[in-house]
Order: structure tokens, then C-alpha cells, then sequence
């Protein structure tokens, strides 16, 4: 007898941290996996940040904290705003969550009723289909492959929105992909959506930092978009502080009311030691996070011209994030023994049980001829686990 809800049995088990699972059960039984599937950076986190932290425990910053977060919080993320991104807020429009995972799932459940559409651009992040269902909402998938980067046009857009449509949930840079959309791409979205003020924009972007064509471009800069718009992003992939769990909401006063509210419920306020960490991130000098992203911008170098000499593997050049995401279908059919590869899931945990290298299939990320590597690891790593790809596929007929 199934006594789960309706609500769970339709959420799909994450493909990331099936991976992650199977990769760490290998490796307690001492096989050395190279981990390619983990979507978080490599380094530890600043050392000003650490003592920060450290303060605020001696300080005694250690009792429940106010649901939208911290006022000295807030107003560093309304300042961070304003410097780095030229968007006006002020603190009554920032809401603190625990991790930029949850301002996203406060909006969809703060905005989303039953049959209400939201337009989620392919390949995704693996939550947003699911945080949808969650509200009772219907994932409308927006595909875009590798022959465009994998970024949606204004004409896909355009013709994806219907009477139902409640939201788009936009992702750059991108997780899987690492594509970024530019200023004129991100004008062509706006354009059609400030044709359509009903529809509202979640967009989620965590890995502002993590871009190697310039300065971050946000669709938040565009005016007519300013009362449809909530911007999300956090401190964990900037300042490599996944763990601490410190993510905002930057948007529309009547939405950030909302989503207090929601939270309120469920999780109340973050930690207080964590967000006096984030404080200071956002406060002290940015010196360590050009640094992190310079080390992946080289790498970002590497892991394409390593991937490029691997036969069948279309590869495009990732702009940010720490991701590549080729192309791999050549694959599918072939056999290893009994095996055969029926499609990019198969291959990653062939990649895994035969070459040892976690990687994740696309199929989650709606996206299942392509296959996810992450490049948060070192250079030896990226070289020696794309010397056990190369001869692991080899051995595919």
C-alpha cells in the first residue's frame, strides 16, 4: 500500500545525487573515481569569510533570525545589487532563503496555482520541472540544443506562451550547459515579455561570477520588466559557500511580502552565523572570487580541447558556470559485451563502472543526447578522467 501523497510520488528522484551516490559506494569500496558530476566549486571557502563566521559565534549571533533575513544582510545584497549590477532595490524587496534553491521554489509556490503553465527553457536545471509540480503547475519544456548554444529565442518564447502561461524560469549562466545569454539576447526575451505583463520572470543567477565573456548581464536591467521580474543568487558558487546555505530574492515588494510569508511556515529564518558570513562576502574584498573564476576559465580551456579529440562528441565552448555539456548521441546503440547504450544515462554509468569517471546523463536536464561534466575538479583530474573516457568508449561496438 503507497501512503506517500500524490505531491511526492510525482517528484523524480535527483540524477545529480543518484550519481553522486553511486560514485561515493565505489569509491568506499576503494575503486578511484575521478568525480565529474558534483555541481559545486572545488576551492575551500575565503578565509575572511571563515573569520567572519567565527565572529559571529563568539559574538553570540546564535538565536533565531528574522524570516526575510538580517537588515545588515539585506542591505549589503541591495548594495551588491546596485554596484555590480546596476538594479535598484531596496531592503524591503530582499528576502534571505536558505540557498538560492529555495527563493526559486518560494517563488513558484508563492505564484503558481493548479494548471497554471511554466515555460522552462531545455536543458534545464534538474529541480525546475519538478519545484513546478510541486505547485501543481505544468512544466512547459522550451528546447534549445547545442546548434544554439542551447539558448531559447524570442520567436521560441513567443510561441510557447498561451492564456495559461504564469511564469518563465530563466538560468544564466546555465546549469547544465554553461551557456550565458548576452544583452541582445536578453533584450529579444524582454521585448516579448513586456508584451505579456502577466507572465512573470524567475531569474536564477547563481553563477554570475562564474562567466568568462565580461561583465554579468542580468534580463533584471530592463525596465518594463521591473514589476515582472524576481532576481535570485546566493554566495554559493561565487564564494564557494554551498554549505552554508545562504541564497535572496530581489523583486517586487508584494512577491518578497509573499514569500516571507510562505517561509515563515516552513523553514522560518536561515542561520544566523551563516548570513553574518554572507555579509561579509558580499562586504569584503572580491580579490578570491576573480581569482576562482580565472582558474576556471582555464580549465573551462582545457576540458574543451580534451573533449574535442574524443570521437562523436559535438562540443560547443561554454561561456560559464563550470560545465560542459556535449553532444553524445554517436554512442547510443553500441554495445560493451551485453550492454547496450540506449541513451545518455547509460553512458554515464558506463562512463562510471567501466572508466570510472561520475558524469550525469542529460536526460534529467531535458536534454537526453547530451551528457553533464563538471570541471570543478583539478587539471590533473579533467586530464587523467578524459584519458579513462577516451579508452572506455573505445571499447564501444
Amino acid at each position: 500500500m503507497n501512503k506517500l501523497s500524490d505531491r511526492v510520488n510525482r517528484l523524480a528522484p535527483s540524477a545529480t545525487l543518484a550519481m553522486s551516490q553511486k560514485s561515493q559506494e565505489l569509491k568506499a569500496q576503494g575503486v578511484d573515481v575521478i568525480n565529474m558530476s558534483v555541481g559545486e566549486p572545488d576551492f575551500n571557502t575565503p578565509d575572511a569569510i571563515k573569520a567572519a563566521a567565527k565572529q559571529a559565534i563568539d559574538d553570540n549571533w546564535s538565536r533565531y533570525s528574522p524570516v526575510p533575513g538580517y537588515p545588515s544582510l539585506r542591505k549589503a545584497i541591495v548594495e551588491k545589487l546596485k554596484n555590480e549590477n546596476g538594479l535598484e532595490f531596496k531592503e524591503s524587496q530582499i528576502s534571505v532563503s536558505n540557498g538560492a534553491k529555495q527563493a526559486v521554489c518560494n517563488a513558484i509556490m508563492a505564484l503558481v496555482n493548479p494548471g497554471d503553465e511554466v515555460i522552462v527553457p531545455a536543458p534545464y536545471w534538474v529541480s525546475y520541472p519538478d519545484m513546478v509540480k510541486l505547485a501543481d503547475g505544468t512544466p512547459v519544456i522550451v528546447s534549445a540544443g547545442i546548434e544554439q548554444n542551447f539558448k531559447i529565442t524570442g520567436a521560441q518564447l513567443e510561441a510557447a506562451i498561451t492564456p495559461k502561461t504564469k511564469m518563465l524560469i530563466l538560468c544564466s549562466p546555465s546549469n547544465p550547459t554553461g551557456s550565458v545569454y548576452t544583452k541582445e539576447e536578453l533584450k529579444e526575451l524582454a521585448d516579448v515579455l513586456a508584451k505579456h505583463p502577466d507572465v512573470f520572470v524567475v531569474a536564477d543567477e547563481i553563477y554570475e561570477h562564474i562567466n568568462f565573456i565580461g561583465g554579468h548581464e542580468s534580463l533584471a536591467q530592463f525596465p518594463e520588466l521591473k514589476d515582472q521580474i524576481a532576481v535570485i543568487n546566493g554566495v554559493s558558487k561565487a564564494y564557494a559557500m554551498t554549505g552554508w546555505r545562504i541564497g535572496f530574492m530581489a523583486g517586487p515588494e508584494w512577491l518578497v511580502k509573499a514569500c516571507n510569508k510562505l517561509q515563515g511556515q516552513y523553514t522560518s529564518g536561515t542561520c544566523s552565523v551563516a548570513q553574518k558570513a554572507a555579509e561579509a562576502a558580499f562586504n569584503g574584498p572580491q580579490d578570491d572570487v576573480e581569482n576562482m573564476r580565472k582558474v576556471f576559465n582555464k580549465r573551462r580551456d582545457l576540458i574543451v580541447s580534451l573533449a574535442k579529440e574524443i570521437p562523436g562528441f559535438e562540443v560547443n565552448n561554454p561561456q560559464g558556470a563550470f560545465y560542459l555539456f556535449p553532444k553524445c548521441d554517436y554512442y547510443f546503440g553500441k554495445k560493451h559485451g551485453d550492454k547496450v547504450i540506449a541513451d545518455a544515462d547509460d553512458l554515464a554509468m558506463y562512463l562510471l563502472e567501466v572508466g570510472h569517471v561520475a558524469t550525469v546523463g542529460g536526460t534529467s536536464f531535458g536534454a537526453p543526447e547530451c551528457i553533464r561534466f563538471s570541471y570543478a575538479t583539478s587539471d590533473e583530474n579533467i586530464v587523467e578522467a578524459f584519458k579513462r573516457i577516451k579508452a572506455a568508449l573505445a571499447e564501444l561496438k
